[in-house]
């Protein structure tokens, strides 16, 4: 519960930067944003819909979930957190530098997050460990 907790409020702490703090300035910083807002929604709503009902918020997997290894997992094992981080940045880019600095601590706190829920998969489903050596990559292709 905790992680959920955190996580919300670098959120709300995020939404709120935006109100409060000048627009950054420039054409390159906001047409990056909306390139960035737009792959992280495609991103977020892919996963989301590849959950179906084995969709939480929390580290544990729900007791009848099932393993999803298609769609947006191909590509890296939590890409919710992936579509939420570029969503969150590029909003902040239009925004707020400060909410683009929070945006940093909530992808940090998504990676420890991560790692906890995969060792609940693990335990969970048998086949996560294989499908964690095929899937190297946690968050961001090709990165981490």
């Amino acid at each position: 519960m905790i992680w959920v907790v955190t996580q919300s409020l670098l959120m709300a702490g995020i939404a709120v930067s935006w109100l409060f703090q000048p627009r950054p300035h420039g054409l390159a910083p906001h047409a990056v944003g909306w390139v960035l807002i737009g792959i992280g929604l495609a991103l977020a709503v892919g996963t989301r819909l590849a959950l179906g009902k084995s969709f939480t918020v929390l580290p544990q997997p729900r007791a009848r979930s099932e393993l999803v290894t298609t769609g947006p997992f191909r590509l890296v094992r939590n890409p919710m957190y992936l579509g939420l981080i570029l969503v969150f940045a590029g909003a902040s880019l239009n925004r707020s530098w400060i909410g683009l600095g929070l945006t940093g601590a909530l992808a940090v706190l998504w990676a420890c997050k991560a790692r906890v829920e995969e060792r609940y998969l693990a335990a969970q489903f048998p086949e996560y460990v294989e499908y964690s050596a095929r899937v190297r990559y946690r968050l961001v292709p090709f990165v981490y």
